[in-house]
């Protein structure tokens, strides 16, 4: 799909800025009139380029909000006539399901979920996941800790290690 320059540029501004950005903000950077830039928004969403808009938040730092996230990789039988799609779908259909990819390498699928435990894990896994038809074997990995997702760096530090030289 082409698109314009502008509407790169506005989709470029809303990336880096998700939804702390009004409207007119981002008319002032795209240098365009506010009713060009919902013209734009609307036109983008309508094409489904401009999909959802995000806030990534650090849920390790809120109390009571400790989860746990894994990474599954699946390995599937595709079904002739539809591949991969239709395993695909009946996965990203669970609630606890974040994100499902198709890989290339020893697994065809990536599959990312939450849980409030690594019990409600392995529930998924062994209860759900591994009992569909298609899937013929999963390796499950849990993430320890985020340092960086979606472009966002979590826990910078801020303190200069630089060692101090005097003549």
């Amino acid at each position: 799909m082409k698109l314009t320059e502008k509407q790169i540029e506005v989709l470029e501004i809303l990336e880096n800025n998700s939804a702390r950005i009004p409207v007119e903000d981002i008319a002032k950077m795209a240098e365009i009139s506010i009713a060009e830039t919902e013209t734009i928004l609307e036109k983008l969403e309508e094409m489904k380029v401009l999909v959802r808009f995000n806030s990534v938040i650090d849920w390790s730092k809120v109390d009571g909000h400790e989860g746990v996230t894994a990474m599954i990789d699946v390995k599937v039988a595709p079904k002739r006539g539809v591949g991969f799609d239709e395993v695909a779908q009946r996965i990203y259909r669970f609630k606890e399901v974040r994100s499902v990819y198709l890989m290339s390498g020893a697994y065809d699928l990536s599959v990312i979920i939450e849980g409030r435990s690594m019990n409600e894990v392995a529930r998924f896994v062994s209860e759900k996941l591994s009992t569909l038809d298609s899937v013929l074997s999963t390796t499950t990995h849990f993430i320890l800790k985020k340092y960086k997702h979606d472009g966002t760096i979590f826990e910078q530090n801020e303190d200069d290690k630089r060692i101090v030289v005097s003549p």
